[in-house]
Formats: structure tokens, sequence, C-alpha cells
């Protein structure tokens, strides 16, 4: 397993002391001037930059003996199989029980499958004849990125073949003037953001496990992450795709075109689709030019109808330069604090919230989040603030978001849920679970993408816990269901949400998306156990 590490960041940040509310139009200057070594605490040396499986862990249980799920009649691996992989990828079948181990473990440590294969192709040639062999021999595939879902998407149920895209990690190509990248299903999400920055341009999406995700996966799950206030959601960024179909038929859509009205948007089955439809293969993708102007500015709320308003500041103040607008609870600071060592650049608050602005002007952003900031402290919608400029310092405020779910991890067994809702209804779930559940938990942690309307909820616990379960399920989709929320609002239905799918799409919608999978993997070998509710 390898970490990507970034070393120890600067302690020096820009501190808002009550002087800054005089600094309108001159805030630069004026905020050098109080540049203060602020008591961040005891940072280890490394900071983690991605989010990977566990090499060893035989503490999960399997997942057909956690939740009741049956295996379908599909055929075992065979010998006369395995030699058939070898002859289509030789030297890249992978039998070593304890690389499959970290292959069928999701990176959450809540599930676990019993695969015996990993297959690792180069080429969507090499995925068509991989799944040609299988779709004759009614072998099940599970198709692997990074495997860093939050759903148990991304591993076995069972034992079915792994078929992963780490390999197929090459650029096709780049156009300097349009912005459009062709890559392999497999390039590290990470990795493609150097490479675009090299020519002046940012990938449309960031995500905390940036560092081991795949764009293919990205892609699969329609991942949300960061910069969706700013450039939206994937559907609108992918311009086409590579899929390799669950019979080996290869489906070239891979179209560098912003505008293409001819015929059905086919692209669009498969963004979301997470592997239940086809193994998406190649990617083309439209990337923003690189801001030339970063500003991030980490904030102190009294209250959540203060982190609301600040955010209808923000829009009205900061509109065409606003790149993100995120929050987190006091609970998560706590967590964040405790088990990574990590210390708060403003005074203790209720709410925190990191708000990026990104263009082309440092004078002309500066000065507009001068004003803003001098908005929010004179009014009493902020009690405190630090802002940053430079690329290292930004890293470190955004640690403070990015490393939420990392410092959840260490606290024990997670009950993960990501909804959208309303953003005025936004956190009024988190208070209400933490009355129902009492001690039964130990932390009810809200935060996560205010701009999006998107609450990262998590309960933690020792252990994982049928008692708390039940009180969690279906209360928490019931909530939601009755505020007109989504169930999912960037993870994905994966294998853990496939049996609520009906609190958020009505019958016919559901019974559309069964005939869909039906038409283009009859044999219901691709991703088999996700995203749909099972058929009786």
């Amino acid at each position: 397993m390898v970490l990507h590490l970034v070393p120890r960041w600067s302690m020096w940040l820009f501190w808002a002391t009550p002087g800054w509310r005089k600094t309108a139009g001159a805030l630069g200057a004026s905020v050098k001037q109080r540049l203060m070594n602020y008591p961040w605490g005891s940072y280890s040396p490394w900071v983690c930059r991605s989010y990977s499986s566990a090499s060893r862990s035989p503490e999960v249980m399997l997942t057909y003996e956690r939740y009741p799920v049956q295996r379908l009649p599909f055929s075992k691996v065979s010998e006369e199989d395995m030699a058939t992989f070898q002859r289509i990828i030789p030297g890249r079948v992978i039998t070593d029980p304890e690389e499959l181990e970290a292959c069928n473990v999701d990176w959450l440590k809540t599930v676990r499958g019993c695969s015996k294969v990993l297959l690792k192709p180069r080429t969507s040639e090499e995925v068509s004849s991989i799944l040609r062999h299988c779709h004759e021999r009614n072998l099940a595939v599970n198709p692997q990125g990074g495997n860093t879902g939050m759903v148990g998407g991304s591993v076995p149920v069972f034992d079915e073949v792994i078929l992963s895209t780490a390999l197929m990690n090459q650029v096709i190509s780049f156009h300097n003037v349009s912005g459009i990248l062709v890559c392999q299903a497999g390039c590290v999400l990470e990795e493609l953001s150097h490479y675009v920055q090299e020519h002046d341009f940012i990938m449309p999406l960031d995500l905390g496990a940036k560092g081991s995700c795949h764009i293919g996966g990205n892609v699969a799950t329609n991942a949300g992450g960061l910069r969706f206030l700013r450039y939206g959601s994937l559907r609108g960024t992918v311009l086409g795709l590579e899929v390799v179909l669950a019979d080996g038929t290869i489906l070239n859509c891979l179209t560098s075109l912003r505008k293409d009205n001819t015929g059905y948007d086919l692209k669009q089955l498969f963004i979301g689709s997470e592997g239940t439809l086809g193994v998406i293969t190649a990617v083309s993708i439209l990337c923003p030019p690189r801001p030339k102007a970063v500003n991030v500015a980490f904030l102190g709320c009294p209250g959540f109808a203060e982190v609301l308003q600040t955010f209808t500041t923000c829009k009205a103040m900061l509109s065409e330069v606003l790149s993100a607008f995120e929050f987190m609870d006091a609970e998560c600071m706590q967590l964040v604090r405790q088990h990574l060592h990590l210390a708060s650049p403003v005074q203790e608050s209720p709410f925190y919230v990191l708000i990026e602005t990104s263009g082309s002007s440092a004078e002309h952003d500066a000065e507009k989040l001068g004003s803003f900031l001098e908005q929010v402290l004179g009014s009493g919608l902020v009690t405190d603030g630090t802002m940053a400029t430079d690329q290292k310092k930004i890293q470190m405020l955004w640690a403070l978001r990015e490393r939420i779910t990392e410092a959840l991890s260490h606290d024990g067994y997670v009950f993960k849920y990501d909804i959208s809702l309303p953003v005025e209804r936004l956190y009024d779930l988190v208070t209400d679970l933490r009355t129902r559940l009492g001690s039964s938990a130990k932390h009810v942690v809200g935060y996560g993408h205010l701009g999006d309307g998107n609450l990262h909820l998590n309960v933690t616990a020792e252990a994982f816990s049928e008692a708390l379960l039940g009180i969690l399920e279906p209360y928490v989709y019931t909530w939601t269901a009755e505020q007109r929320g989504s169930v999912s609002a960037e993870h994905g239905v994966g294998f853990k949400k496939r049996h609520v799918l009906g609190y958020s799409k009505p019958p016919v919608a559901v019974q559309l998306m069964q005939q869909l999978k039906a038409l283009l993997d009859p044999k219901g070998i691709l991703n088999p156990y996700k995203t749909l509710p099972a058929q009786a």
C-alpha cells in the first residue's frame, strides 16, 4: 500500500482580529501587518492525502454474514478460467491472498468480499476480452478503481472477479486551447490535477480521496466533491466516454465535442451507474482554466442560522469568484483535533465555515473578500476568522475540512449518510438525531457542502450495532424523504443503499432502471447486488 504524503506545512496563517473589520479595501497590506504565529498545536510531520483500504483487515466481517444477501447463481472461477485470463493478460492475474485482501475490503472497513482473483488489464481491448469470457461463462465481475467508495460499491459481495483499472493510467490527449482532457479510466485524480496544472488548467472536481480515487470511478459514481458549487457535476463536464459492455462490446462515445445533439446522450447512462451497466475505460472531460488568484477564509459562526446568513451574504458579494462554501460543526473539529492532532486556527465556535474564492485578479478578489469579511464580522454573523492566499496555507485550512472523514474512521464504527436537503433544513436532522440517540452513539456530526445542499451526517459507535442501526434506519431515510431530499447526494447507492432507493425515486423510475439493466446486462454479471434493489 502506497500513501501519498505531503510534508509538514508552515504554521503561519493570516489571523482575523477585530482590527480586520477596519481593513476593507486594503485587506492585503493590513492583514499582512498582523501576520501572527498562531498556536496551531502539535502536527504530525506527514499528512495523508489519500484514502486506501488497509492491507490486512481480518477483523472485518464478511458482507454476506453481516447483511441479508444471497449469492446469485453465477459460475465459480475454474482452472480453465484462470488459464484464459492468463492468456488475455499474461502476468497480471493476481491470486496472492494479501493483495486480494486489500481489494476485497472497502477502505471504511465495513464490508468484505471473498474474491480469489484480481485482474489488471491495461487496454480497453483486454477489458473487452475479459468481459466476453465472463459473459459466456456467467462469471460475476466487480469493476474496481481506487476503492475509495463510501457505500460498498467498489468491493465484491461474494466471490466476484475483481476487474481493476489501476494499470489503465495513461493520458491519451490534452488540448491546450479547449482544455479538453482524454485519459484512461485508471488515472488517479490527483495525478491528473498535477498534469493539467502544468498546462494552466485544473480538474473540474476535487475530492478528499484525490490521492487514490480514479477518474473512471469518479464518473461511475458521479462524484460531487469540493468544486461542485463552481463547476457543476460530472454530468456537465464529462464530454464523452468509452465503455465496455457486459458482453465485451466496446462502446466508443469518446467525443471531445462540447456540442453534439445527435440522438440519445448515451454517456449519461453510465455516469452514476456504478459499474452496473458497463465498465468505463476512458473519459473525455472539460477542464476549466487555472485561477490566477485563490483565497481561502476559515470562519467561526455562533449558530447555524448565522451560517445560512453568511452563505446568503457570500453569494451576494462574492458571486463570480466564489468556488466553495463548506461547513462543519464543533464535534467535527473536536474529532479532527483528537485523532489527527490538528488545531483550530480560530477561537472555539459552534460552527465553522470554509470559503474559497478563485479568479483572475488577486487585487480584485482581495478587495471583494475584504468587503465581505468586514460585513459578516461587523454584523456578528462571524465571530472569528483566518485567511490564506499561499498554496501551502490554503492546503492547511482545507485539511481541517477534507480530513474529517479520516478522523471519523479513527473514532470507531461509522454509520455514514450522504443526503441532499433543502438548505434551510440541512442541520435539523443532526440536532434531531442527537436527541433521538442520546448516549447510544459516541458522536453525531454534521458537515458538508452547504452550497450544494449536501449534508454528510455521521454517527460513530465503538462497534457495529444492529440495535443502533435499527434506531437510525429507516428513520434517517424517512426524515429525508419527508423533506423531498435525496438519500444519496454524491456517494452513490452501491451495496449499502440499494434497498432505500425508493425513498428518493418513484416505483416507475426504479422499474425503468431495472429494465435498462436487463437490456444492457441480461445476465446481471456486472457489479451484482449493487445500485438497484433485489428483485423478488
